[in-house]
């Protein structure tokens, strides 16, 4: 029962992004769907804002400020509308800016890598070749975030708007699978001999970890 909960709470969070991306591209497609357009560009972070102040001990005065700032967006709403694509260009750049910087900060000295910390959550001791590849994995990745974050930067200053959504809605997910797979495969030659885990390994190591609460930075932090 548990499994099939999570199975479909998976499913919807993935039923959700593909519609938020297919609502996004048609808004930035679709002459006059300004209006859908600016709703797809601020109903996501206004969510996460509303979220993070509820659960915040300072709820107090997040969440008046959460309104006030509705309370401003709707008034200006005219204008926003006809700048939509700022907004979504700015939530897909700063996404995979954030998690290029998620991965690139465990790569600074005395930090243990992000791939390493999930290889350590699967395999328990690491040989050194599995350390050093995890290492590169995580460099590989920080790299991926940063390029899709340029790419995308790019073309929305010099292609048109349908141009740079199609790369951002129908091409960005799609490449995080495709990079999925080449580092299997790249995984699968680098380390013959060594022992493999998949994807859902690392992500069941992961879950399990945090909710047992020893998924947490400090305590791997220092662990190298």
């Amino acid at each position: 029962m548990q499994r099939l909960t999570s199975f479909a709470r998976g499913a919807a969070g993935v039923g959700a992004v593909v519609a938020y991306q297919v609502g996004a591209h048609y808004a930035a497609a679709t002459p006059g769907a300004h209006g859908m357009g600016l709703a797809m560009a601020l109903v996501p972070p206004l969510a996460v804002a509303l979220v993070a102040a509820t659960r915040s001990t300072h709820r107090a005065w997040l969440l008046p400020l959460w309104l006030l700032v509705c309370g401003v967006l709707w008034m200006t709403r005219a204008p926003l509308a006809a700048h939509f694509d700022w907004g979504l260009y700015l939530e897909h750049a700063s996404f995979n800016l954030m998690m290029a910087y998620v991965f690139g900060r465990t790569l600074v000295a005395g930090r243990e890598p992000l791939c390493t910390r999930f290889a350590h959550m699967v395999h328990g001791t690491l040989t050194p070749r599995i350390a050093r590849y995890s290492r590169q994995v995580t460099l590989a990745w920080t790299l991926f975030f940063l390029a899709t974050a340029i790419v995308s930067t790019l073309l929305f200053a010099t292609a048109s708007t349908v141009t740079w959504s199609t790369f951002a809605n129908y091409l960005s997910l799609p490449l995080v699978g495709v990079m999925f797979v080449a580092e299997y495969l790249c995984r699968r030659v680098v380390l013959r001999g060594e022992p493999h885990s998949s994807l859902f390994d690392a992500v069941r190591a992961y879950r399990q970890s945090e909710q047992s609460g020893h998924a947490t930075p400090d305590a791997t932090e220092h662990s190298r």
